[in-house]
């Protein structure tokens, strides 16, 4: 990120043991003690889960743009399938089964936020029946599709390539920078791509 002119650091929490609300007032916390205006965040997975969760509680002045990846913010089908299984459901935590089980958030409308999907299914969803397509291998393109977004884009990546991918990257930072993702220019009378 230095070498493209942006600062950065990262917010770390026990995945396994922390409860979700306990994570989002600790990034509220971090991002209030940053002292940089505006701050940026970006959440892959669960922890874009965790971004939207500290908005419904905190209004932190200090933050500016939200970009998530491959978060199930709409619920998830294969996290509910795990939870099934008495040897598994341990694996995924305490915040995870918690936005589940909680209605959509509601957050300020002049929030930006926006979301990247992925449509490439490698990963352990594949072992999940049912796993309605188009998927990124755990999160489906429908649970990435938050009402409240700014914009949404989906991207031919599989769920943890999204943390190395540079099409991934690139959107992000436009978003960031713009607040909507990069498309490219329709043809000349052709209709234009919708954000959403």
């Amino acid at each position: 990120m230095a070498s493209l002119g942006w600062s950065s650091r990262s917010y770390s929490y026990p995945s396994l043991r922390a409860a979700l609300d306990e994570v989002a007032d600790g990034l509220a916390a971090a991002i209030a003690s940053a002292g940089e205006r505006p701050l940026h965040v970006v959440g892959h997975s669960l922890g874009g889960c965790v971004v939207l969760h500290m908005l419904a509680r905190h209004r932190p002045a200090a933050l500016g743009r939200v970009v998530v990846l491959g978060s199930p913010l709409c619920g998830s089908a294969s996290a509910r399938v795990i939870l099934r299984v008495p040897l598994l459901r341990h694996a995924l935590g305490r915040a995870l089964p918690a936005w589940l089980e909680q209605s959509l958030p509601c957050i300020e409308p002049d929030r930006e936020v926006g979301v990247i999907a992925g449509d490439r299914p490698i990963g352990l969803g594949r072992l999940v029946p049912g796993m309605a397509q188009p998927y990124d291998g755990m999160v489906t393109v429908a649970e990435t599709r938050w009402p409240g977004a700014r914009d949404h884009i989906v991207l031919p990546v599989t769920h943890m390539q999204m943390l190395w991918s540079s099409a991934c990257l690139r959107q992000t930072l436009h978003f960031l920078d713009h607040g909507f993702f990069e498309r490219p220019a329709a043809a000349p009378g052709a209709p234009g791509a919708a954000h959403r």
